[in-house]
C-alpha cells in the first residue's frame, strides 16, 4: 500500500512539472531553454547528461557519390554532375495570347546540389525562380524511331520546397522540319508528355501522347486514365521520386513511381478519347418526326374533379380551438424605447433628421404571456386538397426516347499499332510554376528495362541508401527532440513509468487475506473451514426437515391403518350381535319349542 501510495505522490509531482516545463515552453516561444532546464529536478538533469554520453546514436554511415554511367546503349543520358548546363539551349520564344510582362521564357535555370543533400557531388537540373514561365530543351544522342523495341524514359523529381500550384512534366519533342529549340514554347509540337503535376488539390501523373489522324494528318492528344494510387506524397514529402514511363510495342504501357507500378493499361483501351474512332456515327441531318411521342404516362383524359374538391381551400388555418393564456398584456407593446438612452450631443436634426430612442423589449411582458394583440394560432387544414390534377395512366401512343439514326462513320479508321508514334529528337522541359527550387536528376531514355535499373540504383537509389543512413533511428530522433525541449524527459518518463505504475495499482490492490497463523492466535475461523461448517449445518438441517417429513407421513399412514382395522372390528362386532338376537328370536317362536314328555 505504501509503495502504490509512493507511486502516485511521484507521478504526481513529474506531472506537475512536466505542466510547468510545457507552459514556460509555450510562453518563452522557445527562447528560453535555460529558465526551462532550470525548472526541472536535478535528477533529471543527470539523466540527461549520462543519456548523451551514453546513449547517443553512433554517427551515419556515409555513402560516397559516384555519377552513373549507362550500362547499355541510350538516346539521352544526363547526370549533370559536371556541374554546367552544356548541351542544353534555353528559350527565348514567347507565349502567344499573352500579356508581354508575363509573355517571356525567362525563368532561370541552374546546375545545383540539392538542398540538405546527403551525397556532396550529386547535382541536379534546379528551376530556380517562380511564378515565371520556363523553358529547356536538349537534343537526344540520335532520334527514337518507334518500331520493334521499348520506349523507357525515367528521371528524378523532388519539390524541394514543396509545391503550391505547377507541374514537373517533361516533353519529348517531335522530330520535325520547323523544330527550333531556341523557339521552344507551348506549341511545340511533342510526341509524349510525361511527369508530375500539381495545382491545388489536384494531383496528377501525365502520360499524354499525340496521335496522328492518317486520314485528315491532324493530331489529337491522348490521356491515358488517372492512376488509382495516392499521388499526394510524392508532392509533398521533400524526397527524391523516380518517375518511369514504360511503352512497348504491343501497346502496352506501364508508369512507376520509385519503381514502384502506379498505372498500366493499352494504348488501344486506355485512353482518352479512344485511339479510334467508333465505325457508327449518329446522323447529323436526322431529325425527330412531329408526332413523336416520348411521354411514358399522360393525364387521364377520362378523369373528372369531385364535385367537394375545394381548390380554393386555405392550407392554414386558425385554430378555433385555442384559448388566450391568461394574463395576457393585450394594451402592450412588444418593443419600447429605452428610457434611458439619450439623444447624440452631435446629433444634427437637419441632416439626420428628427431622433428615435432605440427600442428595447418591453420590460412589463417579461413576466407575462405575452404582449400585443392575441391571435389564434394557425393549424393544419383537414379539408385542404391544393389544385386538383387528374391521375396519370400508361400512355398508349409511347414510342420510346428518340435518337438520330447510325451511319457509317465516314472519318473511321483503324490503328492497330497507335505505339508507332511520330520519332522524337529531343527532351524538353515547359513548365510555369508558383514554387521555386525544383529539382531535376539523371534523366534517361532508352530501350532495354536493365539498362534503366542500372541508372535509377546508381542514382536515386544511391540518393535513398544516403537518405536512409542520415535519418536517425526512434532512440535518436526521440534524444535529438530531447534536446530541444528538455520537459520531453519527463514525458518519456511518466511514458514509462506510467505503465509500472498501473500494474503495481492493479496486481496489489486486493484485499489481503489473514495468513493460517494469525487464524491460529485468535482461535477465529477460517474463511473456507466457516463457509464448509455453513454447508455441513446446511445440509443437516435439510436432511433433519427431509426426516421429520418422512416420519409425520409415517404416522399418518399408521394412523390411518389403525382407523380401518378398528373400524372393520366394530362392523364384524354387530353383524355377530345382529346374528345373536336372530338366533334368539327364532328359539323364543312357539312352532320351534319341543313337546313336554310327561
Amino acid at each position: 500500500m505504501e509503495l502504490k501510495w509512493l507511486l502516485y505522490v511521484t507521478l504526481l509531482a513529474l506531472g506537475t512539472l512536466a505542466a510547468q516545463a510545457h507552459d514556460m515552453d509555450e510562453d518563452n516561444d522557445g527562447d528560453d531553454v535555460v529558465d526551462i532546464e532550470d525548472d526541472l529536478d536535478d535528477g533529471i538533469e543527470e539523466v540527461e547528461e549520462s543519456k548523451s554520453e551514453t546513449s547517443s546514436p553512433p554517427p551515419a554511415p556515409k555513402v560516397t557519390y559516384k555519377p552513373p554511367v549507362p550500362t547499355g546503349e541510350v538516346y539521352f543520358a544526363e547526370s549533370f554532375d559536371k556541374g554546367t548546363l552544356d548541351g542544353w539551349i534555353l528559350s527565348r520564344a514567347k507565349k502567344d495570347d499573352t500579356d508581354d510582362e508575363i509573355a517571356k521564357y525567362d525563368g532561370k535555370w541552374e546546375v545545383q546540389d540539392m538542398k540538405d543533400t546527403k551525397l556532396p557531388g550529386d547535382k541536379g537540373l534546379v528551376l530556380v525562380t517562380r511564378a515565371k514561365h520556363h523553358a529547356i530543351s536538349s537534343k537526344l544522342s540520335k532520334p527514337f524511331v518507334f518500331d520493334t523495341k521499348p520506349l523507357i524514359i525515367q528521371y528524378e523529381v523532388n519539390f524541394q520546397n514543396g509545391i503550391e500550384c505547377g507541374g514537373a512534366y517533361v516533353k519529348l519533342l517531335s522530330k520535325t522540319p520547323e523544330l527550333n529549340l531556341d523557339q521552344f514554347h507551348d506549341k511545340t509540337p511533342y510526341t509524349i508528355m510525361f511527369g508530375p503535376d500539381k495545382c491545388g488539390e489536384d494531383y496528377k501523373l501525365h502520360f499524354i501522347f499525340r496521335h496522328k489522324n492518317p486520314k485528315t494528318g491532324k493530331y489529337e492528344e491522348k490521356h491515358a486514365k488517372r492512376p488509382d494510387a495516392d499521388l499526394k506524397t510524392y508532392f509533398t514529402d521533400k524526397k527524391t521520386h523516380l518517375y518511369t514511363l514504360v511503352l512497348n510495342p504491343d501497346n502496352s504501357f506501364e508508369i512507376l513511381v520509385d519503381q514502384t507500378v502506379v498505372n498500366s493499361g493499352n494504348l488501344l483501351n486506355d485512353m482518352t478519347p479512344p485511339v479510334n474512332p467508333p465505325r457508327e456515327i449518329e446522323d447529323p441531318n436526322d431529325q425527330k418526326p412531329e408526332d413523336w411521342d416520348e411521354r411514358p404516362k399522360i393525364p387521364d383524359p377520362d378523369a373528372v374533379k369531385p364535385d367537394d374538391w375545394d381548390e380554393d381551400a386555405p392550407a392554414k388555418i386558425a385554430d378555433e380551438n385555442a384559448v388566450k393564456p391568461e394574463g395576457w398584456l393585450d394594451d402592450e407593446p412588444e418593443y419600447v424605447a429605452d428610457p434611458d438612452a439619450e439623444k447624440p450631443e452631435d446629433w444634427d436634426e437637419d441632416m439626420d433628421g428628427e431622433w428615435e430612442a432605440p427600442q428595447i423589449a418591453n420590460p412589463k411582458c417579461e413576466a407575462a404571456p405575452g404582449c400585443g394583440t392575441w391571435q389564434r394560432p394557425m393549424i393544419d387544414n383537414p379539408n385542404y386538397k391544393g389544385k386538383w390534377k387528374p391521375p396519370m395512366i400508361d400512355n398508349v401512343n409511347y414510342q420510346g426516347i428518340w435518337k438520330p439514326r447510325k451511319i457509317p462513320n465516314p472519318d473511321f479508321f483503324e490503328d492497330l499499332e497507335p505505339f508507332k508514334m511520330t520519332p522524337f529528337t529531343a527532351v524538353g522541359l515547359e513548365l510555369w510554376s508558383m514554387t521555386s527550387d525544383i529539382f531535376f536528376d539523371n534523366f534517361i531514355i532508352c530501350t532495354e528495362r536493365a539498362v534503366a535499373d542500372d541508372w535509377a540504383s546508381d542514382g536515386w537509389g544511391l540518393k535513398k541508401a544516403a537518405d536512409g543512413a542520415a535519418e536517425p533511428g526512434v532512440v535518436g530522433q526521440m534524444m535529438a527532440a530531447a534536446e530541444e525541449r528538455p520537459w520531453l524527459w519527463v514525458v518519456y518518463i511518466l511514458t514509462v513509468a506510467l505503465p509500472v505504475f498501473l500494474v503495481v495499482l492493479f496486481c496489489c490492490s486486493g484485499k489481503k487475506q489473514p495468513s493460517a497463523a494469525e487464524y491460529k492466535k485468535t482461535d477465529a475461523p477460517q474463511p473456507d473451514v466457516m463457509d464448509d461448517e455453513k454447508e455441513e449445518d446446511k445440509d443437516k438441517g435439510d436432511k433433519e426437515e427431509e426426516e421429520e417429513e418422512e416420519a409425520n407421513e409415517d404416522k399418518l399412514g399408521s394412523d390411518a391403518d389403525l382407523g380401518s382395522a378398528s373400524q372393520e372390528e366394530e362392523e364384524e362386532e354387530e353383524d355377530r350381535k345382529a346374528a345373536s338376537e336372530e338366533e334368539e328370536t327364532v328359539n323364543r317362536s312357539p312352532r320351534n319349542r319341543k313337546p313336554r314328555k310327561d
